[in-house]
């Protein structure tokens, strides 16, 4: 899977968070105003570009940002090593976007994060491996997360859904000292607003075989770069360094959009950071 954003969309994004003109920016990389846009675009750099100046103008980090024009992905992981679970990404609108599936080998019992555009995928997952869905955990109700949450819940009409959304009722409110089960899995959950402000990360403990833990991250960091900071960037970034990168360095992050990373991936290489 591709990156959800590539160079130009990294740029551009860091020069919003900044509120960087794109006279200054491009000046700073040693191109004119229209090499920018262009590169903005299509993500292709036209020539030589002088990213430490370019960094530093957009509050990025040089060695990262340069690692990301050379080419830089994260390096897949061993899906294997996570028994119950599954990414599943559905299209709509011009976009791919990701939702997570866990469950118990045992019970049977199953948790989906978020929906995506299409319920098909996830019921022919269900109907596969005998599945009884229990949770619907909602990262924020941007639309392209919560799609499918029409027929999801008229198949299961007992499903428990748990959310940050602010009119949501009490019952399906998230509560941060909360732990659920789902067989032997443990879900627990942070507050990351930034991007959406009922934005919320879910993290899945207990995986059999002592794999690491799923932290299902929705839109806060995508590999190598940042969601958009619709409430705030600030607060998005302080939200990613407190709550995303305190969790161990081998948890797997499930991101909203684009490929799965690692906590140790995003610190060592997103440039955001």
């Amino acid at each position: 899977m591709n990156l959800e954003d590539n160079l130009g969309d990294v740029i551009r994004k860091a020069r919003k968070a900044s509120n960087v003109a794109p006279e200054t920016a491009a000046q700073a990389a040693g191109l004119s105003t229209e090499e920018l846009a262009a590169l903005e675009s299509s993500g292709v750099p036209a020539g030589s570009i002088n990213y430490p100046a370019l960094a530093q103008a957009l509050h990025l980090h040089p060695g990262k940002l340069e690692g990301l024009a050379q080419g830089w992905a994260p390096v897949p992981q061993d899906m294997h090593r996570w028994r119950g679970f599954r990414m599943i990404t559905t299209e709509g609108n011009g976009m791919t976007v990701n939702c997570y599936l866990v469950w118990d080998e045992t019970t049977r019992e199953a948790a989906l994060f978020d929906t995506g555009f299409s319920a098909g995928p996830i019921f022919k997952i269900l109907d596969e491996e005998k599945l009884e869905l229990k949770h619907l955990f909602i990262t924020h109700t941007h639309e392209d997360h919560i799609a499918a949450m029409e027929p999801i819940r008229a198949r299961h009409p007992g499903l428990l859904l748990h959310t940050d959304a602010k009119n949501a009722p009490p019952q399906h409110k998230n509560r941060r000292e909360e732990r659920i089960q789902v067989g032997r899995l443990s879900i627990t959950n942070r507050e990351t607003c930034g991007h959406a402000d009922d934005h919320v990360m879910y993290i899945v403990e207990n995986f059999p075989g002592g794999a690491p833990r799923l932290g299902v991250i929705g839109d806060t960091i995508f590999s190598g770069s940042l969601a958009t900071g619709f409430i705030s960037w600030d607060q998005l970034k302080e939200r990613v360094r407190s709550q995303i990168f305190t969790l161990p360095d081998d948890t797997l992050l499930g991101a909203g959009h684009g490929p799965l990373t690692t906590v140790a991936e995003e610190k060592a290489h997103n440039p955001f950071f």
